[in-house]
């Protein structure tokens, strides 16, 4: 048996370094190392290890006391394990292997899947729908048994105090242990050991002071909500009925009719006068039966030379701040610059050119897992129409095309998500997309292997959103014109594509949910959604006492542009909304001209009105947007580089770079000026005609400011690109 020292660890580990803390990787396996072997405060320093192994040893259990924050994989194969408990230090792992320990049962296989709340992979299976209806199905029955067992034979007559609850605790949970039954035989021991659990949770529960929740009803929609078409009606100037503004395709001017001599081959949009560049899309694989191999023109263009697409220069000028200021990230100091890069047309019905009718709704980079140690991606995936398309903002290349027939997406969302390859081969994290739009189904697609691997109904209305948990790839947020939001659980899959979506959570909404925002720091107990009755905060934490499956909001969140309503003018519908930082939100209501910066965490922490569960915003300043009365503009954040971007009914982009509010801002009445506007790149179409501004669906940007990417409804994706040289 070796000793662990520092030397040995360096030596095993990897990358190879000659610091601890910069460690991912370690092999420690067939070293026959007992617990003793296992020096706490030294290991205790590997904060940055994603892997590690101990097979082939003689452990019979882990320290307790280690925590390692970014632990991921664990194999503890070829032990002599016994207490599994001791595991539940490691809150980050997410793939564990336990084969080979003699003493490991099956009662103790369920204490693993409900102690690592993250653990998708156990002994090379998903498991993650197993492990979540263990957390909180099986556990919300044995919950509501203990509950019963209470009431029935152990409630004291008069006010439950700590005294009388102290007095019965042995009692009680003795009394549960033996009585509260529920599942097979084979797992008595998981069962007393959660129902001990559970049943003290649920005494300390019984004296811990509690917020008075209301009940009460929100006020009742003013008109029926039709079978939606993704973009609202504008009511006319000389409509004088004041009627809940219901989802359609909002109106425009067409574009002039083409002329003869226009060449379907040449038509592509560009940015400058140019010979066409032919690229080929390439091909979904055959063996998913809405996978098409297309090949489309390349819609592809340079920088422009019409005045309005000069180089858009994003300054980087901001106030000092000072010791009582709200300080946001800084993001890059060096001044950022954009320009368009491409024009592409990918959406088109049966590809052509003269689509402009063809509304493009949501666009999302990406995501790179945090093992890459690389920046952001340079892909970006867009949805409208019955198309979804993965573009490389670089070449402008349509890398991958899925259609629907009879579809419209309305929403798309990328998650990275477990695959378990089997045998002893380590599971692997993969990058998938979730779409859905007018028929309410989710589509799962692998975009790497061109495999379109799932389907489910999320709803039987239009899907309006989709939002990954960023903390917990499996678990997806569908909204829909029903007024509901889901929580899905979608697991991971195996080689062979198998998953299983399991709903977890119904929230009831009062309108159709517009977006959905998770705050960053607290992912797995909050959801924020924009609607068109106001912007609404729900609890979605599973498990502990509140298992209430159908859930109601928590509270709604007021502006201060709500007390200048009246009969023409209602600014309730929240039309944009992002997060900026962990705390600080970015928000857009419909017909007001300005954008809210405001605090997540001082907003919630307000006591909510007993009547309508309604808290103020804290306003921390107002950004100066456009005006313009035409609804669902789109509103997105760049945190790393704290940029703020939204789009308006003319093609162009606000921009706002912000690095720190002086607390005084919103009270001067002044709204903050945008750093820059993008102004429209006035594409042409076969050199000759400028394509008019247009409005700007969706926004999005790569984490490190390289691409913008901007959708619009005349069947457009607009590519800008950041320029280093600048």
């Amino acid at each position: 048996m070796e000793q662990i020292t520092e030397k040995l660890l360096l030596e095993k580990g990897s990358p190879k370094t000659n610091r601890l803390e910069q460690i991912k990787s370690l092999n420690l396996s067939k070293l026959r190392l007992k617990l003793q072997d296992l020096p706490v405060r030294l290991l205790s320093r590997l904060q940055a290890l994603e892997r590690l192994d101990l097979s082939g040893n003689g452990l019979q259990e882990f320290p307790k006391s280690l925590k390692l924050p970014m632990l991921r994989f664990l194999d503890l194969s070829d032990n002599q394990m016994e207490d599994v408990t001791s595991l539940e230090s490691l809150v980050s792992l997410e793939e564990l292997k336990m084969e080979d320990n003699l003493y490991i049962t099956v009662s103790d296989n369920y204490k693993l899947m409900v102690l690592l709340s993250n653990l998708r992979i156990y002994n090379g299976k998903d498991v993650s729908t197993n492990a979540n209806h263990l957390r909180y199905v099986y556990s919300d029955n044995l919950r509501s048994r203990i509950v019963a067992l209470w009431e029935k034979s152990f409630c004291p007559s008069g006010p439950i105090t700590a005294e009388k609850v102290s007095a019965l605790e042995a009692k009680f949970i003795s009394t549960a242990r033996q009585q509260v039954k529920f599942g097979p035989s084979s797992v008595t021991d998981f069962t007393k050991w959660k129902v001990e659990i559970i049943a003290k949770e649920f005494l300390c529960s019984l004296t811990e002071p509690k917020e008075k929740s209301s009940d009460s009803s929100d006020a009742e929609e003013s008109s029926v909500v039709l079978s939606p078409v993704k973009r609202k009606q504008t009511q006319s100037l000389t409509d004088t009925n004041n009627m809940r503004l219901t989802p359609r395709k909002k109106p425009r001017s067409d574009i002039a009719a083409p002329s003869d001599k226009d060449s379907p081959r040449k038509s592509s949009l560009r940015l400058k006068p140019r010979t066409p560049v032919k690229a080929d899309v390439v091909g979904l694989s055959p063996r998913a039966s809405n996978l098409h191999d297309r090949t489309p023109t390349k819609r592809t263009g340079m920088p422009a030379t019409h005045p309005k697409a000069k180089h858009a220069c994003l300054s980087s000028s901001v106030d000092e701040a000072q010791r009582d200021a709200d300080v946001l990230p800084a993001g890059s100091t060096k001044t950022v610059c954009l320009k368009p890069l491409h024009v592409l047309q990918c959406h088109s019905k049966a590809d052509s050119s003269e689509d402009f009718s063809t509304q493009l709704w949501a666009c999302a980079f990406q995501p790179l897992p945090l093992s890459t140690g690389s920046g952001g991606s340079r892909l970006v995936a867009t949805c409208g129409g019955d198309s979804l398309c993965v573009i490389d903002c670089e070449t402008g290349m349509v890398m991958k095309k899925y259609k629907v027939s009879g579809e419209e997406f309305f929403s798309l969302a990328w998650s990275t998500v477990l695959m378990s390859r089997g045998g002893n081969a380590a599971a692997q994290h993969c990058s998938i997309l979730a779409a859905g739009g007018k028929r309410g189904l989710v589509k799962l697609i692998h975009p790497r292997n061109n495999v379109a691997y799932g389907e489910f109904r999320a709803s039987r209305k239009s899907l309006s959103i989709l939002r990954f948990n960023h903390q917990q790839g499996n678990f997806l947020f569908t909204g829909s014109y029903d007024n509901k939001i889901l929580m899905w659980d979608i697991g991971g899959v195996d080689s062979q594509y198998n998953y299983k979506a399991v709903q977890l959570l119904t929230l009831e909404v009062s309108a159709a949910p517009l977006h959905i925002c998770l705050p960053p720091a607290s992912p797995r107990t909050h959801l924020l959604t924009a609607c068109e009755d106001g912007l609404h905060c729900y609890s979605t934490q599973l498990g502990g006492n509140n298992s209430a499956k159908n859930r109601s909001k928590e509270m709604e969140i007021n502006f201060p542009i709500y007390k200048k309503e009246d009969k023409e003018h209602d600014y309730h519908t929240i039309d944009g909304l992002s997060f900026l930082t962990d705390d600080v939100v970015a928000s857009k209501n419909y017909l007001h001209g300005c954008i809210y910066l405001w605090s997540w965490s001082r907003t919630k922490a307000q006591r909510p009105d007993k009547k309508n569960r309604a808290v103020s915003a804290v306003v921390l300043a107002e950004l100066q947007w456009a005006n313009t009365e035409i609804p669902y503009l789109a509103l997105n954040t760049c945190p790393g580089q704290a940029y703020i971007v939204c789009g308006d009914d003319k093609g162009r982009l606000w921009t706002y770079h912000v690095s720190s509010l002086q607390k005084n801002s919103f009270q001067s009445g002044k709204p903050i000026r945008p750093t820059e506007v993008l102004e429209w790149p006035g594409p042409l179409k076969n050199g000759v005609r400028q394509v008019e501004g247009t409005s700007i669906n969706s926004v999005a940007m790569d984490p490190e400011l390289r691409y913008l990417v901007a959708l619009s409804d005349k069947n457009m994706v607009i590519v800008w690109k950041r320029d280093e040289s600048s």
